[in-house]
């Protein structure tokens, strides 16, 4: 299996007054530059077989962005995603058959936690995704035995891809 990793793109700061941490959704700017990142991702990496999305509206519409420089793929919202244990994500990722590209979109401290889970590392905060970076994880086996990282972008890196 081959697993690629997102952290949902700039949104509107945490604490940001009258909008729950819940509604935040991606800034103009974060769209925009992410929409320049996912044309990165779509050189690097295949459409991938299933996309699945945490459902809040910052992760949901990253993942939408994704699903247009891909084409032929639609989001399909998972809880778990929204800040679900480690366990559970590897738990639904242990359903799909080995062969299978899975792309998720999430976020951070969840996304780093989970990378460093599957790869077998103590220490998550060396994992951290900035916002629109992307990782790619391949198994031999079943998830649960871990997986080899195959590369950690940044954005900025992401969209330069996109350039050419």
């Amino acid at each position: 299996m081959r697993l690629l990793i997102i952290r949902h793109a700039i949104a509107i700061p945490r604490g940001t007054g009258g909008i729950p941490d819940a509604e935040r959704t991606l800034t103009p700017e974060g769209a925009e530059r992410f929409r320049e990142a996912a044309i990165g991702l779509a050189r690097i990496a295949p459409c991938p077989d299933t996309l699945l999305t945490s459902p809040l509206p910052r992760a949901r519409r990253t993942a939408e962005i994704a699903a247009e420089a891909w084409g032929g793929v639609s989001p399909r919202n998972v809880e778990a995603l929204a800040g679900g244990s480690v366990a559970a994500v590897t738990t639904l990722l242990s359903r799909y058959p080995p062969g299978a590209t899975v792309a998720l979109v999430g976020h951070e401290p969840h996304l780093s936690e989970l990378l460093a889970a599957l790869l077998g590392e103590a220490d998550a905060d060396r994992l951290a995704f900035k916002k629109g970076g992307a990782a790619c994880v391949e198994f031999e086996g079943p998830v649960r035995r871990g997986g080899q990282l195959r590369w950690f972008l940044p954005p900025k890196i992401l969209r330069r891809l996109a350039q050419g």
